[in-house]
């Protein structure tokens, strides 16, 4: 069996945890978890390994307040963070969770020199700046986690809508993980089929609008706290494609460079994820109204960046 992989999640909250859980039961990587909170990694960790006996994976979970256990890891994803609650904006996060970012990216890429940086913490365009901009990294090797989550979303509500299995829709998102956020129907299909084909105009922009507005919808149930369930599936799919170089092409924040017209940013596009991290953005050709709404969301995280002091 070849060696296992090493992945180090900051951050002990629900996201955090959770990540650390279904990573785990995966059982092809030695998960730390790190956070502050004196004994709160040490005890999820603890508690996810005891759940390896029933379900049946190597207990593998380490949980730490050090970066020390962290030494060497491949991938790394950034959690921590204060989570949304009920009538705050994503924006209003971005100073309180720009500095805690910017510190335990710096703790984490000391001990991990190579790793990969998966950034999950909100706002995630303009947290993944600051994490590019702190480690100094190619662009490659710090990438965020939004529009598996987001698409995940829209497919859900598609599939619903349809009575289908979620399993045959797949979901196509661009753009600033938000309410800006650009799903675009007409690469979205079931089972090859475009749902342009199948659903109604006014029913594909209901759904539309409630995907934008997903991460809301959840929040306003739980009043404290923000959804962690799907975002936590959404990561290790990144981190699964990353460890065993699947090759898979899924919509992540990256760094652009002219992509889609678009330079000097962070922007949910279609990456090709594999070992190296991202290698390759995919480019769609877009209509005049995809490319407006694209350009809207993207001067919408250009304006939640202006509040980052980098």
């Amino acid at each position: 069996m070849s060696q296992r992989r090493k992945v180090t999640v900051v951050g002990a909250g629900n996201v955090g945890a959770t990540c650390a859980q279904v990573l785990a039961t995966r059982d092809y990587a030695d998960v730390v978890l790190v956070d502050i909170k004196e004994g709160l990694p040490e005890g999820k960790a603890l508690d996810i390994d005891q759940m390896g006996a029933v379900l049946g994976y190597e207990p593998n979970v380490v949980g730490s307040t050090s970066y020390d256990a962290t030494a060497g890891s491949d991938v790394v994803v950034i959690t921590a963070g204060l989570p949304r609650s009920p009538g705050m904006s994503r924006d209003d996060l971005v100073t309180t969770n720009e500095n805690i970012v910017g510190a335990v990216t710096r703790a984490a890429v000391a001990e991990s020199p190579d790793a990969i940086v998966v950034v999950v913490t909100n706002p995630l365009d303009a947290m993944c700046h600051v994490t590019f901009d702190t480690t100094q990294f190619p662009r490659q090797r710090v990438i965020g986690m939004a529009g598996i989550l987001d698409s995940a979303r829209f497919r859900t509500f598609l599939a619903w809508e349809l009575g289908v299995s979620v399993r045959d829709v797949t979901g196509f998102v661009l753009g600033g993980h938000g309410d800006t956020m650009v799903p675009l129907p007409r690469y979205s299909t079931v089972a090859g089929i475009p749902i342009t084909e199948l659903i109604s105009k006014e029913r594909i922009d209901a759904i539309v609008d409630r995907t934008r507005n997903g991460g809301a919808e959840i929040v306003s149930f739980l009043k404290t706290g923000s959804a962690y369930y799907a975002p936590s599936a959404a990561v290790v799919q990144m981190v699964a494609a990353i460890v065993r170089d699947k090759k898979r092409v899924l919509p992540c924040a990256a760094w652009l460079e002219g992509e889609y017209g678009l330079s000097g940013i962070y922007c949910g596009v279609p990456c090709k994820l594999g070992r190296k991290g991202l290698e390759q953005i995919l480019e769609v050709k877009l209509s005049a109204e995809e490319r407006t709404a694209l350009k809207k969301s993207a001067d919408a995280v250009k304006e939640t960046m202006a509040a980052v002091k980098l």
